[in-house]
């Protein structure tokens, strides 16, 4: 866990509320910390699972909570959010099961030398038949570093201190597709949890 005063000094952001302690651990569907604007660096709660503005309804979101960056510019659901909406998700660590002996175990991996780092997203507006506004986002996914095919064959894209704005800016899309590389094994601590282990 990083304390909200951590998180804004770790990347110069203008506003986290004091309530917010991002959490070892976030499911889709839930509220997801996200910044949406670089120019006014505010920390916000949004709903994880993406939902387009086209979409009939919130179902679609339960497809949409990752985008593979090798489909961001052709994917209906993503594209028009990869030109125009792209945000940063703070954690402190990311999660994988893997299979052993017919049980799942999970995985935290946590990036060596910081507290706290950004994942890649997008986000969405999006406002259903009855007027009810929602504010959504999806974690970008790429091929898994090296040393981590292992655990699983993709990871979130990771971004640091240095170029995690860069994704915020309004670059050509082929700059922005430089910044969605894998991280390999030797920059993460990882860690084998216990199955039981509560993850909050």
């Amino acid at each position: 866990m990083v304390k909200p005063n951590e998180l804004q000094a770790a990347f110069d952001l203008d506003f986290v509320p004091p309530a917010l302690s991002p959490k070892d651990h976030y499911y889709p569907g839930q509220g997801i910390p996200a910044v949406l604007n670089a120019a006014e660096r505010v920390v916000e709660i949004l709903y994880w699972g993406l939902i387009p503005p086209w979409a009939k309804d919130i179902s679609i979101s339960r497809h949409t909570f990752n985008a593979r960056c090798e489909t961001l510019r052709t994917k209906a659901s993503f594209k028009m959010a990869y030109q125009r909406r792209r945000c940063l998700i703070p954690a402190t660590a990311y999660y994988e099961w893997r299979t052993a002996n017919d049980r799942k175990i999970p995985y935290k991996f946590s990036l060596k030398g910081t507290k706290v780092f950004m994942l890649a997203g997008l986000w969405e507006y999006w406002v259903d038949a009855t007027g009810n506004e929602v504010y959504s986002a999806t974690v970008v996914t790429c091929p898994a570093g090296n040393g981590l095919e292992a655990y699983h064959d993709r990871m979130p894209v990771v971004l640091d201190r240095y170029n995690c704005w860069q994704w915020m800016e309004d670059r050509p899309l082929d700059e922005l597709d430089q910044l969605l590389s894998p991280v390999d094994a030797e920059y993460f601590d990882i860690e084998c949890l216990d199955p039981q282990r509560t993850l909050f």
